[in-house]
């Protein structure tokens, strides 16, 4: 079974040097629901992909996040926005 492009898009986020993670957001809220699954941490809708991640401490935040925006932008070809949620030890 092909995975479904918001499982390439995790990947490719997760490939980021510097990008410890995916994160759902404080409450949980930020996902793509599949059937059976769900993939935290990224929410595609209408041309938008949003991401949410973890970033190891130490690791240039805005550098990291253009890479991560840029990566999924290659992929998709969809506007993305990045949300550094948290910073995890490295």
């Amino acid at each position: 079974m092909e995975p479904d492009p918001v499982d390439r898009v995790a990947e490719v986020v997760v490939g980021v040097a510097g990008v410890t993670g995916l994160h759902a957001g404080s409450f949980g809220e930020v996902a793509t629901y599949l059937p059976g699954r769900s993939v935290a941490g990224v929410r595609q809708r209408d041309g938008v992909t949003e991401v949410h991640v973890t970033v190891a401490m130490g690791t240039a935040i805005p550098a990291t996040a253009r890479q991560v925006r840029d990566a999924v932008e290659a992929l998709t070809g969809d506007e993305v926005h990045v949300v550094v949620e948290d910073v995890s030890p490295a």
